[in-house]
């Protein structure tokens, strides 16, 4: 039997180790595109839970009610006020990197209003 010189041994071994960063990169991009999406949606159901709750109770409610209803890992800022028939809110959530609780300076907006209710 004769011996190549350039045997193609070992090759899955350097094949295996070059396409793990590869892999895990993939990973790590998915999973923040998920973080993402993830907080536009905590993002709009936090104003819609705001602007509900601000049309009974007020500025101050509707800031408790978006704080309340995003877990306390995630920072949010809720924005409150009333114009013509309608009361707004716009609640900012800062996407996290990698988890919850380690945030970049990119807010995701959510907004959203309410008729508002008074003495006809």
């Amino acid at each position: 039997m004769e011996r190549r010189c350039g045997s193609d041994r070992g090759q899955v071994a350097v094949e295996f180790t070059g396409m793990v960063p590869v892999v895990l990169g993939t990973i790590v991009l998915l999973w923040q595109a998920a973080l993402v999406g993830y907080a536009w949606s905590l993002a709009g159901n936090a104003a819609d839970a705001a602007a509900r709750a601000g049309t009974v109770g007020g500025a101050g409610a509707c800031a408790a009610a978006a704080q309340a209803s995003v877990s306390g890992a995630w920072t949010v800022a809720a924005d409150c006020g009333a114009g013509g028939d309608l009361y707004t809110a716009s609640v900012q959530v800062n996407v996290p990197v990698l988890f919850p609780g380690f945030d970049i300076p990119v807010p995701v907006r959510g907004t959203a209003a309410v008729a508002r209710e008074g003495d006809e």
